[in-house]
C-alpha cells in the first residue's frame, strides 16, 4: 500500500514539475535538474517493483543420491558428488588453510563424493605444500587467461562433481552448506543456488550513549540515550565503508526469488555441472554458427575457390578458432554466467537465493579496496549493459528483464546524483532558482512524496537501516562516474584482487571528489549569508529552506566517505 502511494505520490510530483514548476528563465538549469529527477523516479520504480514481496523458493530435504536431482530416469542410484573450488591467486597462504581447513569440515546427512581443489593462479610451491599438508587438491595452470573465470574452466576440465562450490581464498564456509543448499537441486532445472555473503569482520562500534558517557558522564549518558530513543541505536566507529551486505542479500537478491531473477554474486555459490556446461555448448554452438558466414569467405581466399566451400568445413574453421568457456570470461563472470542461464528460453534454469547465512569472508578494510571492489561491480555491469544488454536481447521473461534493468539503472545514478549535489550550490551562489518558485505549491507536492518514500522503503526493508545505503550510494558518486566514462571510451575493465588485507597509506586522492563537495557547499553557506547581511541576498524563504537541508545532507553524505579515507581499526587492547 506504502509502495503504490509512494508511486502514486512521485508521479503527481514529477507530473507538476514538468507541467508547472520549471523556470523558464533558467532553462539551463532547471531542465537538468528536472531530468535527474524523473531518472531518479524511473529508478524508483524499479526498485519498488524488485522490493514488492518475498517468496522464498521451497526448501527441501538434502538429496541421497544424484538421480532425486535429475529428470525421471537420466541418473543411476549413486551418492551425490561435489567439488568445493577456493580461487586464488596472491593472498597469503594462512588465509587460505583456513579456508580449506573449514571446508574439510562440511557435514551432509548422506553418503557423498566431496573433493576440496584449491585453484592457484599464482602458481606458488608454497601453496601446492599447503593443500598437500590439508590433503586437499592442488589446480594449477600455465597463464591466467580468463583471470578467475578461466580458472574455474581449467579445474572443471579437471574434475567431474555433479555440483561446484565457488569460493574466494578468504571464504570460509560453514560445516551446513550442502546440507542447507543440495535439496533445491531436486527440481532438476534449478541451476545455481547463491548463499548470502557475511563479512565477520565489521567493526561493530560502540552506542553513542556509550560513547558520550564516558565522556561527559551521567549527562552525556543521558542526552545520547535520549537522541538513540528518537532515532534508534547509533554506532559511533562503526564500518565506516558500509560494506554490511544485508541489505543485498536478505531485500534485494532475496525478493528476486519470485521472479526467478536472483544472480550469482561468485563466492558462496553452488552450481549444477550440468547447467554450466549446458549453456557453454550452446554459446559455443551459437559462436559457430555466427562465425559460418565469415569463415566460408576466409576460406574462398585462402583456398582461391570460385566457388562457396559448403556449411561443414566452414564450421569445422569456425570450431578451431572458438573456445568452450563455461563461465564467460569476463570481469563480471558471476552475473554474467547467470545472465546466460536465464536468457535460455527452452531450458528455463532457475537460479535460487537461499536465504540463510552458509559462509563467512572478509570486507574491505580501507578505502583503496573498497573502491577497488566497488569499480569492478560497477564497471563489469555497465560493460555488460552496453555490450550484451539482457534487457534487450531474447529470452528472458519481464519480470527478468526489469530486475537486471534495476541493477544497471542503478549505476547510471552517479549522473543524476551528480546533479542533486551541485544545485543547491548553483542556487546559493546565484540565487537563481530551478523552479518558478519556492512556495507552498511546491511544499505540497514534494513533501508529501518525500515523506511517502520514507515510509515505503522504512517498511519494506523492515529491521535495516536504509539512512547509511542512501548516502553511501550518494557519496560514491565518482566510481559510477569513472567506470561510466571507461566503458564509454571502450576501455577494458581490469581483473584487480580485492586485498584481503588492509592497505596503508594517503587515500586522499581517493575522496577529493567529495571534500570538493563539501567545500563547494561550505563555501556557498557563507556566500549565501554574506549576501543576506549585506546586499539583501534574493533569496526566498523556501528557496533557503529548501536548499538549506538539502545542502545539508549532501555534506553528510560526503563526510561518511571522507572520514573513511582516514579511518583506521582500533588496535587490539585499546579502550
Amino acid at each position: 500500500m506504502l509502495g503504490v502511494a509512494n508511486l502514486l505520490a512521485g508521479a503527481i510530483y514529477i507530473w507538476w514539475r514538468w507541467t508547472h514548476s520549471l523556470n523558464f528563465d533558467a532553462l539551463w538549469f532547471a531542465l537538468p535538474l528536472v531530468l535527474a529527477e524523473t531518472c531518479a523516479y524511473f529508478g524508483l520504480i524499479l526498485f519498488t517493483a524488485n522490493l514488492w514481496k518475498t517468496r522464498d523458493y521451497p526448501q527441501q530435504a538434502p538429496p541421497s543420491s544424484i538421480a532425486q536431482c535429475t529428470q525421471e530416469g537420466e541418473s543411476a542410484e549413486r551418492p551425490v558428488s561435489v567439488d568445493l573450488f577456493i580461487t586464488t591467486y596472491s593472498e597469503e597462504e594462512e588465509l587460505v588453510r583456513l579456508s580449506i581447513r573449514d571446508a574439510k569440515q562440511i557435514s551432509y546427512p548422506h553418503a557423498i563424493d566431496f573433493r576440496v581443489h584449491v585453484l592457484d593462479d599464482g602458481r606458488r610451491e608454497s601453496m601446492r605444500q599447503v593443500c598437500e599438508e590439508e590433503g586437499v587438491g592442488y589446480i594449477s595452470r600455465t597463464n591466467n587467461v580468463g583471470y578467475k573465470a578461466g580458472n574455474l574452466r581449467n579445474a572443471m576440465e579437471q574434475t567431474s562433481g555433479d555440483f561446484i562450490v565457488i569460493c574466494d581464498a578468504d571464504t570460509r564456509p560453514f560445516p551446513t552448506i550442502l546440507e542447507h543448499t543440495l535439496g533445491y537441486f531436486r527440481d532438476p532445472d534449478v541451476a545455481i543456488v547463491q548463499t548470502p555473503q557475511w563479512f565477520y569482520d565489521l567493526p561493530e562500534g560502540k552506542r553513542l550513549k556509550d560513547v558520550w558517557g564516558r565522556r561527559a558522564g551521567k549527562p552525556g549518558q543521558l542526552l545520547g540515550a535520549a537522541i538513540e530513543a528518537v532515532f534508534g541505536e547509533i554506532r559511533i566507529d562503526e564500518d565506516p565503508f558500509v560494506n554490511d551486505p544485508a541489505m543485498f542479500y536478505d531485500v534485494i537478491q532475496r525478493r528476486r526469488n519470485p521472479w526467478n531473477a536472483a544472480f550469482c554474486c561468485g563466492a558462496g555459490s553452488i552450481h549444477r555441472r550440468e547447467a554450466v556446461m549446458f549453456v557453454a555448448l550452446r554459446a559455443y554452438a551459437d559462436a559457430i554458427a555466427r562465425s559460418g558466414d565469415e569463415g566460408r569467405s576466409r576460406i574462398r581466399k585462402l583456398l582461391g575457390l570460385q566457388h562457396k566451400p559448403d556449411d561443414a568445413l566452414a564450421r569445422w574453421q569456425a570450431a578451431q578458432e572458438e573456445e568452450l568457456t563455461p563461465y564467460k570470461f569476463h570481469v563480471s563472470e558471476d552475473i554474467y554466467s547467470t545472465i546466460v542461464l536465464h536468457q535460455d528460453s527452452e531450458r528455463k534454469w532457475k537460479t535460487v537465493l537461499h536465504p540463510e547465512v552458509e559462509s563467512k569472508m572478509l570486507s574491505p578494510q580501507d578505502l583503496l579496496s573498497w573502491t577497488v571492489q566497488r569499480f569492478k561491480y560497477a564497471g563489469g555491469s555497465l560493460d555488460i549493459f552496453f555490450h550484451d544488454n539482457p534487457v534487450t536481447r531474447p529470452g528472458m521473461t519481464l519480470a527478468q528483464r526489469v530486475m537486471y534493468l534495476t541493477t544497471f539503472w542503478s549505476y547510471f545514478g552517479a549522473t543524476w546524483n551528480l546533479i542533486f549535489l551541485l544545485s543547491p550550490i548553483v542556487y546559493m551562489f546565484t540565487t537563481i532558482a530551478p523552479v518558478s518558485a519556492y512556495t507552498g505549491d511546491f511544499f505540497g507536492h514534494a513533501l508529501p512524496f518525500l515523506v511517502l518514500n520514507e515510509l515505503a522503503f522504512m517498511m519494506g526493508t523492515w529491521g535495516l537501516s536504509g539512512y547509511k545505503g542512501k548516502v553511501s550510494y550518494l557519496a560514491s558518486f565518482p566510481i559510477s562516474l569513472r567506470a561510466l566514462w571507461a566503458v564509454i571510451r571502450g576501455k577494458k575493465i581490469s581483473f584487480p584482487v580485492t586485498p584481503k588485507q588492509r592497505q596503508e597509506g594517503n587515500y586522499f586522492g581517493l575522496v577529493w571528489p567529495q571534500i570538493a563537495v563539501i567545500g563547494l557547499t561550505v563555501t556557498a553557506f557563507a556566500w549565501c549569508a554574506l549576501r543576506l547581511f549585506t546586499v539583501g541576498g534574493g533569496y526566498t524563504l523556501g528557496g533557503l529552506i529548501a536548499n538549506g537541508l538539502w545542502g545539508l545532507n549532501n555534506i553528510l553524505a560526503m563526510s561518511i566517505m571522507v572520514r573513511a579515507a582516514f579511518w583506521k581499526p582500533e588496535e587490539e587492547g585499546s579502550q
